[in-house]
């Protein structure tokens, strides 16, 4: 396998093309839109300057891996000659299935289809192409090129070949791969979405602040950041969307989603790439002052 799709060029995707470029791959970024494509670049080269800067990867390595990835606002253009594609578009389930019917059309039935879905079921997707026996998980963690974690989401009809497959290639990626079933929300956000929530529920529920919740789960709980720290790193938009697919797969009270969560993410106040969330982020991305609504 030597030649990769990456379909989206935000956070996710311009992170899971980086990871493969740098490792020697050829990656063809596709997006809609040139601005999209043009900016998912530009953060490669600047997260690619920073591990020069720290020493991790010299000049001639980000030159190589920068070289090393093609972009296209075509996917029918972009997914020829490719052995694997992976779709990284926005977590919404009409988006994917759309998607996954045009790789249908384009691709080979020989060339594994892969989504980096933090909660969308495999098995649905996999529906709609012809051979869903190719069609797996690849759930990235971000920031894509530090972390190690790839939970490799098998459905319902993938084979143990094409499982293999992708697990011996997330090992050559330098990750370490778990693999998990298709049921909602798969490991890593079927425990961790429950948790943000009930930080979300016990801010609502005025049981403490914003400070006082993350400094605990910190402290106390040896968690790098607090839950709702995290809830504005990874976008209340995403975590709400969790929810909700997990709530509706399970049909438990459990997962239904804090009203605060509903009512912010309504709001627009959605973390750090909207500039507000739980903390005020129009000085810095750096999460030290509690937005104006929770002091």
């Amino acid at each position: 396998m030597k030649t990769i799709a990456v379909i989206g060029a935000g956070t996710m995707g311009n992170g899971i093309a980086h990871t493969f470029a740098q490792s020697g791959f050829t990656v063809k970024l596709i997006d809609v839109s040139e601005k999209s494509l043009d900016k998912g670049m530009a953060t490669i080269a600047t997260n690619l300057d920073r591990m020069v800067s720290k020493g991790t990867i010299t000049e001639e390595d980000k030159a190589k891996t920068i070289t090393n990835i093609i972009t296209y606002t075509d996917i029918k253009d972009g997914v020829v000659g490719v052995d694997l594609v992976i779709e990284a578009a926005t977590e919404n389930v009409e988006l994917k299935l759309n998607i996954f019917k045009q790789l249908n059309e384009a691709c080979s039935h020989s060339t594994i289809l892969a989504t980096n879905t933090s909660s969308i079921s495999i098995t649905q997707i996999g529906a709609v192409v012809a051979h869903p026996e190719r069609v797996i998980g690849m759930h990235f963690m971000n920031p894509v090129p530090i972390m190690k974690l790839v939970e490799i989401i098998r459905g319902y009809n993938t084979s143990d070949e094409v499982t293999k497959i992708i697990m011996n290639l997330s090992e050559k990626l330098g990750k370490t791969p778990v693999e998990v079933n298709d049921y909602p929300g798969f490991v890593a956000n079927r425990i961790l979405m429950p948790m943000i929530n009930e930080a979300i529920e016990t801010l609502y529920n005025k049981v403490a602040g914003v400070y006082e919740i993350d400094t605990v789960m910190k402290l106390g709980m040896g968690h790098p950041m607090g839950p709702l720290q995290l809830a504005d790193f990874i976008g209340l938009d995403v975590c709400l969307a969790i929810l909700n697919v997990m709530y509706d797969g399970f049909k438990n009270p459990k997962y239904a989603p804090c009203p605060l969560l509903v009512n912010m993410v309504r709001a627009g106040k959605i973390g750090v790439k909207s500039g507000e969330g739980f903390y005020d982020y129009s000085e810095t991305k750096k999460a030290e002052k509690i937005a104006k609504q929770f002091v």
